[in-house]
């Protein structure tokens, strides 16, 4: 065998033309010139400028590329947020509105026990329908935005600005991808620190990815901002300082990031950082329906159903506490009133704790369980049922209930605002840093690290506030 190729190759070597080897090397040096002529400048003229280098002149910056990627990403961030608000809308009414009342109509006329209707239809199906709607168009824009970026070239040299700021807290580099990648969702951020060779600098990026505000907090934040935080100024500046202080928050979270990122690399993970080679890619056109296959399959698909699969047993317990009695209360009465004095302390409430207690396997469903216990804990002017998570409609009425029924101030706002940033994970990505890490020490590092910042960060800003207020 070995010697039929010996000899196939020799007569195709005699096939070619003499003058091979000089065509050769005349293509190694236009190749050489032309790669001269777009980056070596002379005395007598300056190299040619392309459209990379001219990109790569704004983007990778010293200043300009943070403004610019401020911009871009804002962009992104503000896409994803007015572009998901109409699908969110189509999908409540379709799957919460419409869905429920016919799924109860079926279990009611097929004479299914109320208590059983009530487990399955308004807690199990309600919650995994509400992360369904406030969850899924979310993710299925960012995603296929962050995907183009990536195609486009672009997040190579995002990793390249901030690797600066990553170096010197110990981290690496890429943790900056993972990161974005995080605001989508913070199970793909955790999946995303597979791009990261060094453990130890995998692990800094796995625990810190919960500071990145995934799509199911930023509901929060924004009717946070929108309500309490726009109402302290002017009606024209309302919209704007409303976004300013969601702004605020994810710029607190990349602080806090570096900032436990060195932490860590000097405590439990000290360590040299790791050197290594950045290529900057050319830039090149998106291959438009590959991104979305991948984002929306690979990506959207897979991360909805694990959160689905938490959800669904979240709901069960929403209702289960909201109609299970204890002597003359719920159980979720009593919950409340053994949480009240911490969320004081934290300066916000026990029916908030209680929220987010059994809201820790899907974020989306915060504010509904938050609106639902308000109300039937309290002066209930709307007839909702308990354990039935319910929106109001507008902003207007929510604050309206948060503020007469609950007693919500400005400070409980803001704490709030600081505790979805600075809390545990959600189930799901505490599920995916344990399959990532394979480690009880290190999943448990990144579920109650952030919840003790929270608690710390909480209790500081409530006592400065009720010692100067």
């Amino acid at each position: 065998m070995s010697t039929d190729l010996l000899d196939e190759a020799a007569r195709l070597r005699r096939a070619l033309p003499d003058d091979v080897g000089d065509r050769v090397v005349e293509s190694l040096y236009t190749d050489a010139a032309r790669l001269a002529s777009t980056s070596v400048d002379r005395d007598d003229s300056r190299a040619r400028l392309t459209l990379d280098r001219a990109l790569d002149r704004i983007l990778t910056h010293r200043v300009w590329g943070f403004v610019a990627m401020g911009v871009l990403f804002f962009g992104v961030f503000w896409f994803t947020i007015a572009g998901a608000a109409v699908p969110s809308d189509l999908l409540y009414v379709l799957l919460v509105e419409n869905g429920h009342a016919w799924l109860r109509d079926v279990f009611v006329a097929a004479g299914a026990p109320a208590f059983v209707t009530g487990l399955l239809v308004d807690g199990v199906y309600l919650a995994t329908a509400w992360v369904v709607a406030v969850m899924l168009p979310p993710m299925a824009i960012f995603f296929p935005l962050f995907t183009l970026l990536e195609d486009f070239g672009y997040l190579p040299r995002v990793a390249f600005n901030l690797d600066r700021l990553f170096a010197r807290s110990g981290a690496h580099g890429k943790q900056a991808l993972t990161m974005m990648m995080g605001y989508g969702c913070n199970a793909a951020g955790v999946t995303a620190t597979r791009i990261i060779d060094s453990r130890r600098e995998r692990l800094i990026a796995i625990i810190t990815n919960n500071f990145s505000i995934c799509n199911g907090r930023w509901p929060t934040l924004i009717l946070m901002g929108t309500i309490f935080v726009g109402a302290v100024v002017p009606a024209q500046l309302a919209g704007l300082v409303a976004a300013g202080s969601v702004v605020a928050v994810v710029i607190l979270g990349i602080g806090v990031t570096l900032a436990v990122s060195w932490t860590l690399s000097r405590t439990v993970l000290r360590g040299e950082s790791s050197v290594y080679s950045l290529e900057l890619p050319p830039y090149r056109p998106p291959q438009l329906w590959r991104t979305l296959w991948t984002s929306i399959v690979d990506r959207t698909l897979k991360v909805l159903k694990r959160a689905l699969m938490m959800a669904a047993p979240a709901g069960a317990v929403i209702w289960l506490i909201g109609n299970i009695h204890l002597g003359d209360a719920s159980l979720a009465a009593h919950l409340v009133t053994a949480l009240e004095p911490l969320g004081w302390v934290l300066g916000l409430n026990g029916v908030i704790l209680l929220a987010y207690l059994v809201a820790v396997p899907a974020n989306e469903i915060i504010i509904p369980t938050i609106i639902m216990l308000t109300l039937t804990l309290g002066a209930n002017t709307v007839g909702a049922a308990p354990g039935v998570m319910l929106e109001l409609g507008d902003d207007a009425a929510v604050g309206s209930v948060l503020v007469t029924t609950g007693g919500w101030t400005l400070l409980t706002a803001v704490n709030l605002m600081l505790f979805t940033l600075l809390h545990n994970p959600c189930s799901t990505t505490v599920l995916t840093i344990w399959k990532e890490t394979r480690s009880a020490r290190w999943t448990a590092v990144a579920t109650l690290l952030p919840i003790a910042l929270g608690f710390v960060v909480c209790a500081s800003v409530a006592g400065v506030v009720r010692a100067f207020g």
